[in-house]
């Protein structure tokens, strides 16, 4: 089969990276993922992102940082920014991140566990920042009406004003990975 005749998903399934019959690059040549951000409140939905994170760690051969923004039951935008976290309640955090590390992600795949106080979108966008992340991989529990204008959408602002890329993980039955 020539190359013309081949679809972008075709030829990059063929492992051609050169040039397509459009004249465009295969994304898989365009793509560079070096540094990944998974965001992690310990749902089980916020898990499911770990499901998409890890094999594009993988393949790109990208280094994952796991993040955990703890935010204080009193925070509110309104007030001062709020006190750090005490350190055995750091520490276990930590621990709950490093069970995560262990648990579900292999070996061979560069991981860093961070952990934050403050409002969570703001510390993720932050972090994205520093790290100068290629990509959020985030989750959503779908909240919808009340609860969705009372508790917001975290993933809604991540998506408005992240730095990079967002793929947002829903918890529904039909996955890709």
């Amino acid at each position: 089969m020539n190359a013309e005749a081949l679809t972008p998903l075709e030829t990059i399934a063929a492992g051609r990276t050169d040039v397509l019959s459009d004249g465009t690059k295969p994304i898989s040549s365009i793509v560079q993922l070096k540094n990944i951000l998974v965001p992690v409140e310990f749902s089980r939905t916020s898990l499911k992102s770990l499901q998409y994170a890890v094999p594009l760690a993988k393949q790109f051969a990208a280094k994952l940082t796991i993040l955990h923004i703890a935010t204080p039951s009193f925070c509110s935008p309104e007030l001062p920014d709020p006190k750090p976290l005490e350190a055995e309640q750091l520490a276990a955090l930590e621990k709950q991140l490093e069970d995560i590390r262990i648990a579900r992600i292999p070996a061979d795949v560069p991981v860093t566990t961070l952990v934050h106080c403050g409002y969570a979108f703001e510390g993720i966008l932050e972090v994205a920042r520093e790290i100068r992340s290629d990509l959020i991989i985030t989750a959503t529990h779908g909240y919808e009406g009340l609860r969705h204008l009372l508790v917001g959408s975290v993933a809604e602002h991540i998506v408005r004003d992240a730095p990079c890329p967002v793929l947002v993980v829903r918890d529904l039955d039909y996955d890709f990975v």
